[in-house]
């Protein structure tokens, strides 16, 4: 018995891995599409605002009115600022967690592969191989046991990650709110 690909295997992994690559492409065109749209949206809203501000600001009449303008005008921006920054790391995020699910089920679906072949040569190894079986099938399980840990720690850094981005976040913008006029004056 042949333990080689025969040729139906052999299209079968290619349509594969060919379905995996069009998944991925389709993946990365909309995570493109979706920082697109929230580039051309912030654009538009930036545009918007400085037309805006440009009014406020030819109707200024003195300097301490421009000084509150200014200050009045400043929380806004940040605020947005603040907002885009989360939308770009949202996107980031979730875009990420759709590639390792791909590449998570390509993992799997190799590891199967390669328990088959194994079974395979199994079957057709000379006596006293098993052995060598044993430490393959050894090497195999802590080759598996070591990403499974390592995609555990991955995902627990990348929780941590985003905990702190918005918990920073949000310091951020209840120190910048504490620190503006309209704050000062409710206190």
């Amino acid at each position: 018995m042949n333990t080689y690909m025969n040729p139906d295997q052999l299209v079968g992994a290619n349509k594969a891995n060919v379905e995996t690559m069009l998944t991925m492409a389709n993946t990365a065109f909309a995570s493109a599409e979706r920082f697109a749209a929230l580039n051309l949206n912030t654009a538009r809203t930036l545009l918007e605002d400085s037309v805006n501000n440009a009014k406020h600001l030819l109707a200024v009449k003195d300097v301490q009115e421009l000084m509150s303008l200014q200050t009045a005008l400043a929380q806004p921006a940040f605020e947005k600022a603040i907002a885009y920054s989360r939308s770009v790391y949202e996107i980031a995020a979730q875009t990420q967690d759709e590639f390792a699910k791909i590449l998570d089920s390509q993992y799997v679906e190799i590891n199967k592969n390669v328990a088959s072949a194994l079974d395979k040569a199994v079957k057709n190894a000379p006596a006293g191989s098993d052995v060598a079986v044993a430490a393959v099938k050894s090497a195999l399980a802590a080759a598996n046991s070591a990403y499974e840990t390592m995609n555990k720690a991955a995902k627990q850094v990348a929780e941590m990650a985003e905990a702190n981005v918005a918990a920073a976040t949000t310091a951020t913008v209840k120190a910048v709110g504490a620190s503006s006029p309209k704050a000062k004056k409710a206190a």
